[in-house]
């Protein structure tokens, strides 16, 4: 891999009453630059991830990074999207870009509004990225569809309701470090597991400690070839990034497999020429716990049935075998769509350069990350290494 990131911002994420998507996508352009060192003038390409599916009435965005600045002007600037995946697939066409030789630096923004959009509507803009024809009636939306993900695996490996609250109750602890995370409060095993009042079943065994937030964000990063990022400040390369996309329609796959995602890691990793072992961490995509728990068999770190029993052992928590979701993950630092990607990557390159402050995983030294959109449809691994 050539690519490597330079530069970075992020903003808070949550219900951002005073913001909106273009005031986000303009404010982590400019910084992401200031971070980096360069000005807009440097900037061959622009690639902005929004999902939006209904969540902004402005549906043609990629020229809103345009309002950072004028001398953005007459430069290529493309807006991608795949589902929850968005932001990483929005990172990988700056590297196919860089790798191509068809631009030297290439500014990625994340970016999506979404607490703005009344509640029904929200669960009908998720289901989007399910397959309509099997999944588009699914009770409580995108959560009934993992709901139903849920409920299989315990049928097939036994009730979860300890490993899932080992999962939330660990993502809520590392987001209360996390100065961007939309919900920094650690809520303990004890009430992730109880249902009560303010802990409702959502859909199938999933109460509402198992499921992602609804939130407005961005994050925006810079990437250059090997070459010029070693005369910058900083330099993160990409050991490896890997795109794997599978069947839309549930009903043609093992759903309880993640069979996309095992996939991606195996690519990742072999072009890498490192394992699992070799990882000091992993921000993955806990859209809901039970995505979580099933991605660690998907990814190797536990046999198949066994991804409760790796949570309930404590292996992913910081200072265990492999920290997952320092962040707080996706459950706690929240989950603007086409942000998401994105976010994970700077703070992925934040972690290994030794700027991640709170959720700093000491002697951080090769990162991974997996960004998943719809059920293990579009999957993305990348595999990040400090170089400078």
């Amino acid at each position: 891999m050539t690519a490597c990131i330079v530069g970075w911002a992020h903003s808070p994420f949550g219900k951002l009453a005073d913001e909106t998507l273009e005031s986000l996508i303009v404010k982590v352009a400019t910084d992401a630059l200031d971070h980096a060192g360069i000005g807009p003038d440097d900037v061959d390409e622009i690639v902005l991830g929004h999902f939006n599916a209904g969540f902004s009435a402005q549906d043609f965005t990629a020229s809103l990074v345009l309002q950072a600045d004028d001398r953005f002007r007459f430069k290529p600037a493309t807006r991608v999207e795949n589902a929850c995946a968005t932001g990483s697939a929005a990172v990988r066409q700056g590297i196919r870009a860089i790798e191509a030789k068809a631009a030297r630096v290439v500014l990625v923004v994340g970016a999506e509004q979404m607490t703005t959009t009344p509640g029904p509507q929200i669960g009908q803009n998720l289901l989007r990225a399910s397959y309509l024809p099997e999944d588009g009636d699914t009770p409580a939306g995108f959560a009934g569809v993992f709901g139903k993900i849920a409920a299989a695996y315990y049928q097939r490996h036994g009730d979860q309701t300890d490993a899932l609250a080992r999962i939330a109750a660990k993502n809520h602890k590392n987001g209360v470090d996390n100065i961007y995370a939309q919900m920094r409060k650690d809520f303990g095993f004890e009430f992730c597991r109880t249902e009560s009042e303010r802990n409702p079943y959502v859909a199938g065994p999933l109460k509402r400690t198992d499921c992602s937030l609804v939130s407005d964000g961005a994050a925006a990063i810079v990437l250059t070839d090997a070459t010029t990022a070693l005369s910058m400040r900083r330099a993160v390369a990409f050991r490896a990034n890997e795109h794997v996309q599978d069947f839309l329609p549930m009903s043609k796959r093992d759903i309880l497999l993640f069979e996309g995602c095992e996939e991606a890691w195996a690519r990742a990793l072999r072009n890498a020429g490192i394992t699992l072992d070799d990882l000091s961490f992993v921000e993955t995509h806990d859209c809901f716990t039970i995505a979580e728990l099933i991605e660690y068999e998907a990814m190797g770190l536990a046999k198949r049935g066994e991804g409760g029993k790796i949570a309930l052992e404590g292996q992913t928590e910081k200072g265990g075998r492999l920290p997952v979701n320092p962040s707080g993950g996706l459950k706690a630092k929240g989950h603007p769509i086409g942000a998401t990607g994105v976010s994970m990557h700077a703070l992925t390159a934040a972690q290994l350069t030794g700027e991640a402050g709170g959720i700093q995983v000491e002697g951080a030294k090769i990162g991974g990350i997996f960004n998943m959109g719809g059920a293990a449809v579009a999957n993305y691994v990348s595999i990040l290494e400090r170089i400078k």
